[in-house]
């Protein structure tokens, strides 16, 4: 090559030979060359060419001005240009030299500085490369270009850019630069608004720099800020730190609460919404003067989505929020107390109490201000009406707001008709008057999403406005024959429904009828389009509940017909037609089918007789899922199996719902309760009632009665679950059950309860050396999960009812075997341990870091069991430690924590004699009134975790130096 070339990207283009400059004066040649430079050292193909240099309006002949321009580059690079620009059969490409272009010296740079940062753990090196890649950059890339050409490459580079500048930004926060990037950060999130990193790293400078308050604050805008401009939450790095701060800052008192971003779990608008306007207003005026209205209309009209918009735009006058119930996920004939928890999870509670759920959510709402949205409720009707009726008895500051394609018909409802969207008129196929008119408006907003640059013409118009007339303005078959769009023109979707509808009458007794007729005939076509492979997987997704991922589908749906590898395409297909719903977000894709549209699938599997086979299928997998959960629970994953059994547990519910209505299947049925239960899934999602309801439920249904291990698993582990509930009633009937099975078939697991029994209903101090001898018996049998559960219990009975040197023995042998498993849920527990026998037979102070951090880490992970044991255990720390009014604001808090949860004192006799003793020294050291402030403070806490975390805190300052016995004002 005639001397050496050198090119630069990073900024405006720069070409330099042996140094000096080279002028490339026209602008068409400095897009070719840096189109080619993208691709160095690759053969650039001439349809890639033509893309990159023309966009979307190419010259004629597009190959011949290529290779003209290829002449003109040559010439301008001089002597050598030929050995640069080098012709191919299919194309062109550019020869450089590896270190002679600055986005290849970039990219090496800043891939070196990432492993160094991240592999190697040092951060002043990584800082150092990554400083000398972004020296590299001169301003904004390739920015003397025409505007508008590349905009890919440039978006590219602007991202590369971004991404070293977040990379330079973390090294500089580990070596502790937090100042120093602050003001960097302020710019960046300016410029880059919806840049969650950037808002990350401002969030971790802030409370590194003791900006606690900002670091908050912070989270709460980049929130409001996603949910404004992009209608979704922000990502789980922010949410998790956001909790994390929470956890380890949080204030005494509670930050006032922002309207915008107040309680509620209404879910974030994810496209436009369409006129209705009248409708809103008739909807808020009928909440305003009736605490039940019912949107009542046929399937598609937009009931679900015109409740939503009226909850998001009541709720900031409601103080404690909106909130929405999706009956839909629950199977017809499920019964009303699934019902009763369906609403009880929307809202939030977890309730480890015997008491039935109906009760538990009355008692949440008895004093609140709340929205209800009650979606989906036609096929439950009998069940939500005498929910609705209760709880509106008992709540006088709730509103329903309900969705149903008939009326509740409770008294004092108040029923509102959901139309259909208004239609252009017959006067108005031409002409600017059509876009005025909801549906046409409607289907332009979704042609323009599916179909990038549509656009219209006044023939296009008439022909939008017959299509809007022939499907009735009803917003679903809009929405499926919007998405044709991307593929059909509008007359030929018209001559393929005029081929399909069939004339029904339009006369007003018959308009309903007309409208059903409507959409079925517009689903019926969306079905005709699909292929034979995607009508059979619509027809067997509709089996699942709630989501399913790409590993359900595959097990449950293939065979007759639909292979396992065909499977990722005929779902992409569903969602490319809107058939399917998918979302991305979290670490595994998600996929659901809209009401409607599973409701059709259900139809066509029922005709085809399918329902038995895939439903037993579809009972089968989540069987499989739940026994891998349980086998893997006591491990590193252990977290991630319990955030998916959450996900998951709409299709654990229909498939336990089959399982009790088909006796063959009862078995399994048992099983899944039982492995949920060994997975910990019962506690973490606060529904240990759930799994005693399904065990009475199922028991009584199984044919098959050879003897086997669930007759003697089944009546051990309902006495579990009555033994922690602190069901004293039902605990001897239980015992008794659990006894007589364990005499016809002993086994270890009896032998573990009858220990578990002997511990928490009788404080018996033989409970020790039972579960040890319970525990060896696990451990022999291979039973991790059971085992490690029995260490626990062992490990607990020994703090309270041993001595010392047991107590310290088995704490030690719980803290090796956590540490051995590598499991958060377990290590979390091994520290409460620690910390129970420092308080018992140790040092009390030493007892507050070990407790704390329990407190952390279980928050964390989403545990509501373990807290209350938490915030419980660290008050009778304080009392000990002479911390009274820290121990008092404590013992508040966890009373707090106890309601919310459903778990309760009595019944588990060493925690409430605990409790009791503490409750007695506090009492002793205070006044009442004093007492009863900090305890008053503890529980009305909005943030109970926080508060407790800074209690602790508060004590373990003075605790550094030399403890001082009776310091307990804060």
């Amino acid at each position: 090559m005639c001397g050496r070339y050198e090119f630069r990207l990073l900024g405006p283009l720069e070409v330099r030979r042996d140094g000096a400059p080279v002028r490339i004066g026209a602008a068409k040649l400095r897009v070719l060359l840096a189109a080619l430079l993208i691709d160095a050292g690759r053969v650039v193909t001439l349809d890639t060419l033509t893309d990159r240099v023309w966009g979307e309006e190419p010259p004629g002949q597009a190959r011949n001005a290529l290779q003209n321009y290829v002449l003109r580059l040559r010439r301008a690079l001089g002597a050598g240009g030929a050995e640069v620009v080098v012709s191919h059969p299919s194309g062109y490409s550019v020869v450089v030299e590896p270190d002679a272009m600055d986005l290849h010296r970039f990219a090496a740079l800043v891939h070196r500085g990432r492993a160094v940062l991240e592999d190697e753990g040092s951060p002043e090196r990584a800082a150092g490369l990554l400083r000398e890649a972004l020296g590299l950059w001169r301003g904004e890339p390739l920015s003397d270009l025409p505007a508008g050409l590349l905009p890919d490459v440039v978006a590219m580079l602007v991202e590369q850019h971004l991404d070293a500048l977040e990379l330079r930004i973390e090294a500089d926060l580990a070596l502790g630069r937090s100042a120093d990037v602050l003001p960097e950060l302020r710019a960046l999130i300016g410029a880059h608004p919806l840049r969650e990193r950037f808002w990350s790293q401002r969030m971790r400078a802030l409370h590194q720099c003791g900006r606690r308050g900002e670091a908050l604050e912070c989270y709460r805008t980049v929130a409001a800020l996603l949910a404004d401009e992009l209608g979704v939450d922000p990502g789980t790095d922010l949410q998790v730190l956001h909790r994390r701060l929470l956890a380890e800052t949080a204030e005494t008192e509670p930050a006032p609460r922002r309207r915008a971003l107040g309680p509620g779990n209404l879910p974030a608008e994810t496209t436009s919404f369409i006129g209705r306007e009248d409708q809103l207003a008739q909807t808020r005026r009928a909440l305003e003067a009736s605490r039940l209205v019912t949107l009542t209309g046929v399937g598609g009209v937009g009931k679900t989505r015109l409740a939503l918009r009226v909850a998001a735009e009541a709720a900031r006058v409601f103080a404690d929020g909106a909130w929405l119930a999706d009956l839909a996920l629950l199977a017809q004939r499920c019964g009303d107390e699934q019902v009763h928890r369906t609403v009880a999870e929307s809202l939030g509670l977890q309730d480890h109490s015997p008491r039935s759920p109906a009760d538990a959510v009355a008692n949440h709402l008895r004093d609140k201000r709340l929205l209800l949205v009650l979606d989906n409720c036609e096929h439950l009707v009998e069940e939500v009406a005498a929910l609705a009726q209760r709880l509106l008895r008992s709540a006088p500051g709730l509103r329903i707001l309900a969705t149903s394609r008939e009326r509740l018909a409770v008294p004092g409802e108040h029923v509102l008709l959901v139309r259909p969207l208004t239609l252009p008129g017959d006067t108005e196929d031409t002409g600017d008057r059509v876009g005025g008119s909801e549906a046409v408006r409607l289907l332009l907003d979704r042609a323009a999403a599916a179909v990038p640059g549509f656009g219209t013409t006044g023939r296009d118009r008439a022909s939008i406005a017959r299509l809007c007339r022939r499907l009735d303005g009803i917003p679903l078959a809009i929405e499926l024959a919007a998405v044709r769009l991307s593929s059909m023109a509008v007359e030929e979707i018209l001559d393929r429904l005029d081929d399909r509808f069939q004339l029904v009458s339009a006369s007003p007794t018959r308009v309903a009828g007309r409208y059903r007729q409507t959409l079925r005939d517009v689903i019926d076509w969306s079905h005709g389009l699909c292929t034979e492979g995607e009508r059979l997987l619509w027809s067997r997704l509709s089996v699942f509940s709630g989501g399913f991922d790409l590993e359900a589908a595959e097990a449950v749906c293939t065979g007759g017909g639909v292979r396992g590898e065909e499977v990722v395409d005929l779902l992409a297909g569903l969602v490319h037609k809107s058939i399917v719903m998918a979302d991305g977000a979290g670490d595994r894709a998600r996929y659901r089918l809209l009401e409607t549209i599973r409701g059709y699938g259900r139809q066509r599997l029922r005709e085809s007789d399918g329902i038995d086979e895939y439903g037993d299928r579809h009972s089968r997998y989540y069987h499989g899922l739940t026994v891998r959960a349980a086998e893997q629970w006591c491990g590193a994953d252990e977290a991630d199996w319990l955030r998916r059994l959450h996900r998951e547990l709409p299709n654990l519910r229909v498939a336990l719902e089959r399982c009790a209505t088909c006796p063959d299947l009862a078995a399994a049925g048992l099983d899944i309760v039982i492995n949920m239960l060994r997975a910990r899934f019962w506690f973490f999602s606060g529904t240990l009632g759930e799994a005693r309801h399904w065990l009475n439920r199922l028991a009584p249904v199984r044919t098959d009665h050879a003897p086997g291990e669930l007759d003697v698993v089944v009546p051990a582990m309902r006495a579990f679950l009555v033994i922690v509930q602190g069901d004293l009633s039902a605990v001897p009937d239980a015992m008794a059950a659990c006894r007589a099975a364990a005499a016809a078939r002993p086994t270890a697991l009896a032998d573990y309860i009858e220990g578990l029994h002997a511990l928490l209903c009788q404080a018996d101090p033989a409970s020790v050396a039972m579960l040890a001898g319970a525990r060896a018996e696990l451990l022999a049998a291979g039973g991790v999960g059971d085992a490690h559960m029995a260490t626990m219990f062992w490990a607990m009975a020994a703090a309270y009812l041993g001595d010392r040197d047991t107590a310290f023995h088995a704490r030690d042998v719980y803290l090796a075997e956590a540490e051995t498993v590598r499991a958060p849920w377990a290590a979390s527990w091994a520290l409460w341990i620690s910390g129970l026998a420092e308080l018992r037979h140790g040092e009390p102070a030493h007892a507050l870091a070990p407790l704390r951090s329990a407190l952390v880490r279980q928050h964390a992970i989403g545990d509501t069991w373990g807290p209350v044991w938490d915030v419980e255990a660290l008050a009778w720390t304080a009392a000990a430690t002479g911390h009274h009014v820290h121990a008092a604001v404590l013992l508040g808090a966890a009373h707090r924590l106890r309601e919310a949860a459903g778990v309760a004192l009595t019944g588990l006799l060493p925690f409430q004699a605990a409790h009791a003793e503490a409750e007695r020294t506090i009492r002793g050291a205070l006044a009442r009134d004093a007492y009863t402030r900090a305890w008053h403070r503890g529980s009305t806490a909005a943030d109970t975790i926080g508060l407790a975390l800074t209690t602790v805190d508060e004590i373990t300052i003075p605790l550094e130096g030399t403890p001082a016995p009776g310091a307990g004002v804060p």
